[in-house]
């Protein structure tokens, strides 16, 4: 056996070099840090973003707090305007309206094909969830509740086994989360009753009433943000 002779188990540099992460760039843990702070409502709509307070509050420096508001511009959560700088999105009435409507297609078809795929295990979750979600609500918790009902609308939809209508909750999850929040003490527990409904369907197999209930659920969530917008 020469010296040159390499062993199949050798590690190949090129290969191992590729399957390591380099750390998250420090621009988009300001992204996402702005934009959680956006959806929990700590910087509401309409509100002035002044780079140098943003900055202090993360304790950056300005640039990368700059190339966060401008990534969050470009996917419609910040505007910017000349002369006067950056600002929470406000949303329109039809935005809300496109989005929701969008949601209520792909969650009710979600709910449909989740009470096809069922399986003790994970009806368990959902009831887990429930409870949770009940208890958050009971106790004023709305960051819990709002987090509790983005999580049972994430398991509904994992459970549908559909990859495409997966990847297109998890797009719109944060902008739906952002709109939920400001009702998430008004639906309360009807919210839940709802979504306890919704489980047992699953949880029966019946895939026209998950379907049935998951469409009029995410309606009285629209209804509701609308109600809000109107008090204002």
């Amino acid at each position: 056996m020469t010296t040159s002779a390499r062993s199949d188990s050798a590690v190949d540099p090129t290969k191992l070099q590729r399957t390591l992460k380099r750390p998250v760039p420090l621009r988009q843990s300001v992204y996402e840090a702005l934009m959680e702070m956006i959806i929990d409502g700590t910087l509401h709509p309409g509100q002035h973003l002044v780079e140098v307070e943003l900055a202090g509050v993360l304790g950056v420096s300005r640039q990368p707090v700059r190339e966060a508001l401008q990534h969050l511009h470009n996917e419609g959560w910040v505007d910017l305007r000349p002369g006067f700088g950056a600002m929470v999105h406000v949303p329109a009435e039809d935005e809300v309206d496109q989005l929701l409507a969008a949601r209520a297609a792909v969650e009710s078809e979600s709910a449909r094909l989740a009470a096809r795929h069922s399986d003790k295990e994970r009806v368990a979750k959902l009831r887990d969830l429930c409870r949770t979600g009940l208890t958050c609500f009971e106790t004023g918790d709305v960051d819990g509740a709002v987090r509790t009902n983005a999580e049972l609308h994430s398991l509904v939809t994992e459970m549908s086994e559909n990859k495409f209508l997966i990847q297109f909750a998890a797009q719109v999850d944060r902008r739906v989360r952002w709109y939920y929040t400001p009702v998430a003490e008004i639906r309360g527990e009807a919210s839940w009753h709802e979504h306890s409904r919704l489980v047992e369907a699953i949880a029966a197999g019946n895939e026209d009433a998950a379907a049935q209930v998951m469409r009029e659920h995410t309606e009285h969530t629209r209804e509701a943000y609308h109600a809000t917008q109107l008090a204002k």
